[in-house]
Order: structure tokens, then C-alpha cells, then sequence
């Protein structure tokens, strides 16, 4: 079997972009014909007073997803759920997230499932082992963020059972939010914790990584931070980046062509918001009578972008 970086490179080159799908639905941001869609007894969005119930949302949540990665699937290579936004709604957020991971891959995409999770020995291990694996776990995750606060013996269970079954990690290292510099910033031997993180990460791509010469254990640098990109593309030469950031969070194409490598590949540029309510806000507002149609008209563009400003042009 191929290993992740494979995978995903293979994906990467077939679909000629890096660009990457957040899923992260929000219930008020919704098309108005998903909200209706709801409710058991009439279809109406005010019929009665329980009518926004945890079924109903995430009911409504996996409508609009199923139809995003319709609209998405032929262009790009991935998408990346945020779990958050489903398992707000219990059980149900949870029963639909199960089915939009597997509609998601049916479709032929990789699933990033963002839930930056970790914690310490056999609770590290049960995170892994649920969460990562397309055919070897519930949830059935080509690959899972994780959060790398707790040190390397916490790291472990997720890299190793990545490994075992082909799958891949993204390790938080230079997170696209402002407040991520109160830690990562912080300087301990003489150098930026950010940096400590991303040498960890490197280290442990150098000695296994594909023939493409990347590892299975990626890294997350917000697109926020457009030098520390170029820096941390020297310092991690062999690791894939998941970058957020992209669109609704200020990040442009130029910041994030530091995150690549001379042939284009090396990254996949995460954009949620931007894409999923195109219909809502940006500059494809208004200009078309479906709403999936501003969803391809704000992938498409972003694609664009990426090839005109960055190496992935030459993909």
C-alpha cells in the first residue's frame, strides 16, 4: 500500500492544485432551502418551537456537506472537516460526520479530520487508534491534526499507528491565530518553541520518508505568518504543511508561496469559509441563482490564484 505522502502527492498532482476544502458548516450561515429541509413534521423553518434541535441541525449540516463535496470533489484533492462543528450537536453532529467522512472518500477525496487532539500514553493511543485510518478505524480518517503540547512520548501512539496503516498526522506548529504567539513565540534556548516543535517533526520525516521525500507527519503553519512559512519550509524540508488561514483569516496565494518546494508540492492550502459561504460573503455574492454555483466559482478562483502565485503552478 501506498504511504499517506504518496497518497496524497499522487492526489496533489491528479487534481493539478494544492487547494484544500474546509467543512466547517455553521446552522445561520446555511442556504435558506437547507434550513426548511429540517423539520420531520412539515418542512417549514418555524413550525414549532424545538424545530432548531440537534437532529434537525445536523441533518441540515450533512445536506449542505454532501452537496459542497459534490461541488468540490473534480477539482481538488482533500477535505477537512472540523469535527467541532458537528460534535456540538451530540450523537446526531456525530452520526452525520460519520457519513460525510465516507461520502467524502467514496467521491475519491482524502479526509483530513481536524480535531487537534492528544493527551498522554493509552488515552493518546485510543485518539489514534479511533480517529486515524481510512479502513482501519471508526471514523475512518486519512489523516487527524494533533496538538503536540504534551510531548513526545504523547506523539508517539499517533505517529506509530499512522504508520501502521498509511495514514498521517498534522503536528500544530505555527498556528494561524494571533494568540498562538503567546506559546509558540515563546524564545527557550535561544530559539522560538515553534521552532523546537517543527526540528521534532522534521527529525522524524528525515529517516522515513516516501521516495517522494516526504514523511507521513505533517505540520500546520497558518498562512498567517508568511515569513515563518519560508523559514519552516527550510527547517522541514521533508514535511508535508496543512496551512489555514487562507481567505476569511486575511491570508493571500503570495503569503503562502513560501510553503512550498520548487516543484509545487509540499502543502495543501486550507480554505473554509471562503468556499463554503461564497454565497454569503466575498466577491461572489449575489452573481449566481445557486448557491453552488458561488462554491465553484470561489474554488475555482482560489485554484487560480495558487497557480498564478506560488510554484503550484507547475504541478
Amino acid at each position: 500500500m501506498p504511504s499517506f505522502s504518496e497518497k496524497l502527492e499522487d492526489a496533489v498532482r491528479a487534481k493539478k492544485t494544492p487547494a484544500l476544502i474546509g467543512l466547517d458548516p455553521r446552522y445561520d450561515m446555511l442556504p435558506d432551502e437547507l434550513k426548511r429541509s429540517g423539520c420531520s413534521c412539515c418542512g417549514e423553518s418555524r413550525h414549532h418551537e424545538d424545530y432548531l434541535n440537534p437532529e434537525t441541525i445536523a441533518t441540515a449540516f450533512g445536506q449542505f456537506c454532501y452537496r459542497i463535496i459534490d461541488v468540490v470533489a473534480p477539482f481538488v484533492s482533500a477535505v477537512k472537516p472540523q469535527m467541532a462543528f458537528f460534535e456540538q450537536y451530540g450523537s446526531m453532529g456525530l452520526f452525520v460526520l460519520e457519513n460525510i467522512v465516507q461520502y467524502a472518500q467514496q467521491k475519491g477525496l482524502l479526509v483530513i479530520l481536524d480535531g487537534k487532539r492528544n493527551d498522554i500514553g493509552s488515552t493518546a493511543a485510543a485518539y489514534a487508534d479511533g480517529l486515524i485510518g481510512a479502513k482501519s478505524s471508526i471514523w475512518g480518517g486519512d489523516a487527524l491534526t494533533v496538538n503536540p503540547y504534551l510531548g513526545d512520548d504523547s506523539l508517539e501512539p499517533f505517529e506509530q499507528i499512522a504508520k501502521e496503516r498509511d495514514a498521517g498526522i498534522f503536528v500544530l506548529v505555527k498556528t494561524s491565530n494571533k494568540g498562538g504567539a503567546m506559546l509558540q513565540d515563546i524564545i527557550a534556548d535561544g530559539k522560538p518553541v515553534y521552532q523546537h516543535v517543527a526540528e521534532y517533526v522534521e527529525s522524524r520525516n528525515v529517516s522515513d520518508a516516501s521516495a517522494n521525500g516526504y514523511g507521513n507527519i505533517g505540520a500546520v503553519v497558518g498562512a498567517t505568518w508568511a515569513e515563518q512559512l519560508t523559514e519552516l519550509r527550510a527547517i522541514m524540508p521533508h514535511t508535508w504543511f496543512l496551512v489555514p488561514g487562507y481567505g476569511s483569516q486575511g491570508g493571500s496565494a503570495k503569503d503562502v508561496a513560501g510553503a512550498f518546494d520548487a516543484n509545487g508540492l509540499g502543502a495543501l492550502v486550507n480554505n473554509s469559509r471562503g468556499i463554503i459561504f461564497a454565497y454569503k460573503t466575498g466577491e461572489f455574492v449575489g452573481k449566481f441563482d445557486r448557491w453552488e454555483d458561488a462554491v465553484l466559482a470561489a474554488t475555482q478562483a482560489m485554484i487560480a490564484r495558487l497557480a498564478a502565485d506560488t510554484s503550484a503552478g507547475k504541478l
